[in-house]
């Protein structure tokens, strides 16, 4: 009986793994990410020497240090360690641990790899993208009292920032990609949504970054995402297996 009961989960779940997704060029593919890698360096270090080499006096300047100075004059305890949290949702570990255990939950679920290596290859992009322009613009961090140690990379671009975008947004996608629009997934996604807000007021209150460096670190991650995304996720999205 139990068998019997469990007999259509797993034809639903074979049938599922072996839906196909269209055919991808590997060699377009390759060549479309890596030219959007480089697009997409470009146009971030172009934004960062506008920002540090011809904004860094005057009014633009000081509405952008204003935000950091205005923030560490208000902070309070319960917002200090609100932001740690804030903080601590976008490190480097945190964002690896989060990656590798969504890439072998999705491998489990759906029965393919597909997903995964589209969660890996935004996260893999996201990391190659903020090294190569925070090692192109350099950008020495707010004058404020800082509440984090300040990591030797540049303040421009945000990478927590950077990183937030990429990994929730991606799981945002993906979501709606495998759940389709139903009640719990749209909260899902809302949820998601705002972690890289959360994570990015939370590197302005703790004085790590310009807000200028927030916004160049969710357009590297949103265009990155964009670009993954459209490039190899099919129009027409696969059912979950779970979700039946």
């Amino acid at each position: 009986m139990r068998m019997q009961l469990q007999a259509p989960a797993t034809r639903r779940r074979r049938q599922t793994a072996a839906r196909a997704h269209p055919a991808l060029d590997g060699r377009a593919v390759a060549l479309r990410l890596g030219f959007g890698l480089v697009a997409i360096w470009g146009l971030i270090s172009l934004l960062g020497l506008l920002e540090t080499q011809v904004l860094n006096t005057g009014p633009v300047h000081r509405a952008d240090l204003g935000v950091d100075v205005w923030l560490a004059a208000h902070r309070t305890g319960f917002w200090n360690a609100t932001t740690h949290v804030g903080t601590d949702m976008a490190t480097t570990l945190t964002v690896i641990c989060v990656t590798a255990a969504v890439a072998l939950a999705l491998r489990w679920l759906l029965g393919r790899w597909h997903e995964s290596l589209v969660l890996i290859t935004v996260m893999v992009g996201e990391i190659v993208l903020f090294l190569a322009a925070s090692s192109t613009i350099h950008q020495d961090r707010p004058p404020v009292s800082r509440l984090d140690k300040a990591p030797p990379t540049s303040s421009y671009p945000s990478g927590h920032t950077a990183a937030a975008v990429a990994l929730y947004g991606c799981l945002a996608v993906l979501v709606i990609w495998i759940y389709g629009r139903r009640p719990a997934a749209r909260i899902a996604v809302g949820v998601l949504a705002l972690i890289p807000v959360f994570v990015a007021f939370s590197r302005l209150y703790r004085g790590m970054h310009y807000p200028s460096d927030v916004i160049a670190g969710a357009l590297l991650g949103s265009l990155w995402l964009l670009l993954v995304v459209r490039t190899l996720l099919p129009r027409a999205p696969a059912p979950a297996a779970a979700a039946s």
